[in-house]
């Protein structure tokens, strides 16, 4: 009888698994890789309202009927006119994912990519700088979460990244 109760235990408490490279960027602001059939009763619990996809291939399908069945707006930025997926990320495609991100109206907002690495860590990097945290601090949050595949391509665009293109709503979030 003992046994059951620690087995029903387990069970309810592996229900809950974030995605990979899951992270709290700020409140209502959230960051991971892709997620799969594992992780969606984690992500129900986020009552997301939108959700940034930076990778340039769709989502799978699994994720696609997730967003369809919890009424989640999906902005697809990452497609590349080259097609290759280990392009750097382009000013434009951050300037878009900010008009979205500082927009209160699509919180609760899920930043991601295939893995949640380069192009997730890019743009949140790009915030990071645009919320004037310092350099040493970026890396290490972008390194973090990219483990031992760092690029320096995308550390460099977060290093010389304009945040004065950056247009600021009128009402933005309260952490920025």
């Amino acid at each position: 009888m003992q046994q059951s109760s620690i087995s029903m235990g387990r069970a309810a408490y592996q229900h809950y698994i974030p995605p990979v490279n899951f992270g709290y960027v700020e409140n209502d602001l959230y960051r991971c890789g892709q997620p799969n059939e594992l992780n969606f009763p984690f992500m129900e619990k986020l009552n997301l309202r939108c959700i940034v996809w930076l990778a340039p291939e769709e989502p799978n399908q699994n994720v696609m009927n997730f967003v369809d069945d919890q009424e989640i707006q999906l902005h697809h930025l990452g497609v590349l006119e080259s097609g290759n997926a280990s392009d750097p990320i382009t000013e434009d495609m951050i300037l878009e994912a900010f008009n979205l991100i500082l927009d209160k109206k699509n919180h609760p907002m899920a930043i991601m990519c295939n893995i949640g690495r380069h192009r997730t860590g890019t743009v949140v990097g790009c915030l990071r700088k645009l919320q004037r945290w310092n350099l040493a601090s970026i890396f290490e949050e972008y390194r973090r979460f990219a483990g031992p595949k760092v690029r320096l391509l995308n550390e460099q665009f977060i290093e010389l990244f304009d945040t004065d293109l950056v247009r600021i709503p009128v009402d933005p979030p309260e952490w920025l």
